[in-house]
């Protein structure tokens, strides 16, 4: 499995977000379809909350992918 790290710059991120933002769905529209089709797994599990906060150690990945997103802390730089 390929696991991708996304970096988060605020405290947490909405679900539908981080699928556009990541490239797991194209538009908000197919971020909300596998969502509502059950097709989006967060720490495993399958999540229907559209606007879920996810935050710094969440997993997210679909349902038939080997591709999955890791949300970690950014980096501060000085």
């Amino acid at each position: 499995m390929k696991k991708q790290e996304f970096q988060l710059k605020t405290p947490f991120i909405p679900l539908m977000s981080l699928l556009k933002a990541s490239g797991l769905a194209q538009t908000g529209g197919h971020a909300g379809i596998l969502i509502e089709e059950e097709e989006v797994l967060v720490n495993g599990e399958v999540e229907l909350r559209k606007r879920r906060k996810l935050v710094v150690g969440d997993e997210v990945r679909l349902q038939e992918s080997d591709q999955s997103i890791i949300i970690v802390a950014a980096s501060v730089e000085s």
